[in-house]
């Protein structure tokens, strides 16, 4: 049979005391004896007594948690927002509490249900590839729930985006292979509708322009930007009948399997096509040539992202303008993008 939970009546009962002298004993009240304290902690140990967090929530009206969900916890740059996240909400004594997507919405919809019956205090969140509706997210503002998204935004639902101005990192990207003297430039682009990879596309293609050049579609490839999708997409532009002499990725994991097509190939990496990623992964100081890329300020978005929270928590008693900040990217220049002569 399942065992119930012990509650501090429970513990009370045994050690006949009441349940307020429980309560503050196990929060180390200064008007409690140690004495008592030390006969409710080993109580509480013995009957595996573990405090009901969402209880306690809903007396106090705070939980003291964000909830942060993120597609996928692996990749450097979540790891690194979280972190950012963390470094502010801690030293306010808030925990987080992370959840991943994986990129799907249905998953996406299903916990941030979970965190409202959680009682987060507040919700930061980069939504899934494939959400196509923010109705869950409307949820959580109508609730009056913070929340703020980053890096994937959405200006529409009136909550605060924290993200990267990826347009301007894409045009310097691109801008830098033109001044290498690269006049076909091709882009591996992920689901446009996705606000990233948009602006990044964007980015690629004003600079085109701006520089005197033409946008040519057929050297535009969609896909998931993953490393294969990197090794596939390269792949097409090979069988072009014209090569391009650039690649700008809009990921680090899909340059990094262009890298590899061109490798196959005994393509010479920048010689014979330059190559340009986004996201500054750490993995792209270790390739052989090591990449160029666009570093995303995670960490800084992380910080902004805690602070725009807290300030929104501070002042629930009056109405809240939600923020817009824009990072400054840093493209960081190495050897895939330097051609000799």
């Amino acid at each position: 049979m399942k065992r119930e939970r012990a509650t501090i009546h429970d513990i009370a009962k045994k050690l006949d005391i009441t349940a307020s002298t429980v309560s503050r004993a196990l929060k180390d009240h200064p008007r409690i004896s140690e004495a008592t304290k030390k006969a409710v902690l080993k109580e509480a140990k013995n009957l595996n007594y573990q405090p009901n967090h969402i209880a306690a929530a809903l007396r106090i009206g705070r939980s003291k948690i964000i909830g942060i969900i993120v597609p996928t916890a692996d990749r450097s740059f979540f790891s690194s927002v979280v972190r950012g996240i963390e470094e502010i909400a801690n030293a306010s004594q808030y925990n987080v509490m992370i959840c991943q997507s994986y990129d799907i919405f249905e998953k996406e919809v299903a916990t941030i249900e979970a965190l409202i019956n959680a009682r987060v205090d507040g919700i930061i969140a980069s939504y899934a590839k494939g959400t196509e509706s923010f109705d869950h997210f409307i949820k959580v503002k109508d609730k009056g729930i913070p929340l703020i998204l980053f890096d994937r935004s959405n200006e529409d639902i009136g909550v605060s985006n924290v993200i990267l101005d990826d347009y301007r990192g894409a045009y310097e990207a691109v801008n830098h292979l033109i001044k290498q003297r690269c006049k076909r430039i091709a882009h591996l682009t992920g689901i446009k509708k996705i606000s990233i990879y948009n602006e990044r596309f964007r980015g690629y293609r004003e600079a085109l322009l701006d520089n005197g050049l033409s946008f040519d579609e057929s050297l535009v490839i969609e896909s998931d930007m993953q490393l294969e999708d990197g090794i596939e997409s390269m792949k097409k532009l090979l069988s072009l009948p014209v090569l391009p002499d650039a690649v700008f990725a809009a990921s680090d994991y899909s340059a990094m399997g262009a890298m590899q097509a061109l490798k196959e190939r005994n393509i010479r990496i920048p010689e014979d096509i330059a190559l340009v990623g986004f996201g500054n992964e750490p993995f792209t100081r270790f390739s052989e040539p090591q990449l160029t890329t666009v570093d995303q300020r995670s960490k800084e978005m992380g910080n902004a992202t805690a602070e725009i929270f807290l300030e929104q928590v501070g002042g629930l008693r009056k109405p809240f303008v939600p923020k817009k900040t824009v990072l400054k990217p840093e493209l960081i220049i190495r050897k895939s993008s330097l051609k000799k002569g």
